[in-house]
């Protein structure tokens, strides 16, 4: 591409984009080294900059694969564009001003007061799958977390 005649730029682009959309969450630090490309490239300039775009593209290609986050984001879409409404539970809205006496934030746990940092509360009415992590790469650990969060239930530290 850059023999062709291609701006560096625009390939440190499809490099983001495809850290993203191709790597995800399997591998976070694609997405980090794709933007540092970027900054590589228009700091450093040619000739210089195509070992920069080397370097981050073959990480991205030897990266494990996942599009979850990808297919999590279309989803999260899909449900706005049905249109099902679901109201924001009475414990998340704000509680400032006039908001205590309609009673938001009443029964609000905050998820540092526990161990794990994590307390099952009602977040979403009726919720439906957005974000599911395959078993490569980081998203196996992020698994590993999310049923964890499934199985517990907690008692607030004193």
């Amino acid at each position: 591409m850059l023999q062709s005649g291609d701006d560096p730029r625009f390939i440190a682009r499809r490099l983001i984009i495809s850290a993203s959309e191709d790597v995800g969450n399997a591998d976070p630090r694609a997405l980090l080294m794709a933007h540092a490309a970027l900054a590589g490239v228009e700091f450093v300039g040619m000739p210089e900059a195509r070992i920069i775009l080397g370097q981050v593209a073959t990480y991205i290609a030897t990266a494990p694969k996942s599009n979850a986050a990808y297919l999590g984001i279309n989803n999260a879409i899909a449900q706005v564009e049905q249109g099902v409404p679901r109201e924001v539970p009475n414990h998340l809205k704000d509680a400032t001003m006039d908001g205590k006496a309609l009673g938001h934030g009443k029964g609000y746990l905050y998820p540092h007061d526990y161990p794990g940092h994590y307390i099952p509360q009602v977040y979403w009415p009726q919720p439906v799958p957005l974000y599911e992590p395959t078993d490569i790469g980081y998203e196996a650990e992020i698994q590993k977390r999310i049923n964890l969060w499934k199985k517990q239930t907690y008692e607030k530290k004193s």
